[in-house]
């Protein structure tokens, strides 16, 4: 298991209603839990994760959700069972739908 954490600082948009949840734990799939946090200005991103060795892959994903979405004031948790990149933009754009 392997536990990464990213911090993207810049955001504009404000997270809506929240926490939201989307997705399921189980394999090549994850969950991603969405939560307004007011104390933080960034959009923090937590993962947790069982497919070790893949920090700057989660990165790039990651700042490429964040270039579509620059959100702030937002703490973002993944827990992910091997989900390829796609299935991790999916559920990171349904989770951001799922606040508005």
């Amino acid at each position: 298991m392997e536990r990464l954490h990213f911090s993207f600082e810049g955001g504009t948009r404000r997270a809506g209603k929240g926490p939201r949840i989307v997705g399921v734990v189980a394999s090549g799939n994850l969950e991603v839990l969405i939560e307004p946090r007011p104390e933080v200005s960034a959009c923090t991103i937590d993962v947790n994760t069982a497919a070790v060795g893949f920090g700057t892959t989660w990165e790039a994903v990651l700042r490429d959700f964040f270039e579509r979405h620059p959100l702030s004031h937002v703490q973002i948790s993944i827990n992910d069972a091997g989900a390829t990149p796609a299935i991790v933009a999916l559920r990171l754009d349904q989770a951001v739908e799922a606040l508005e």
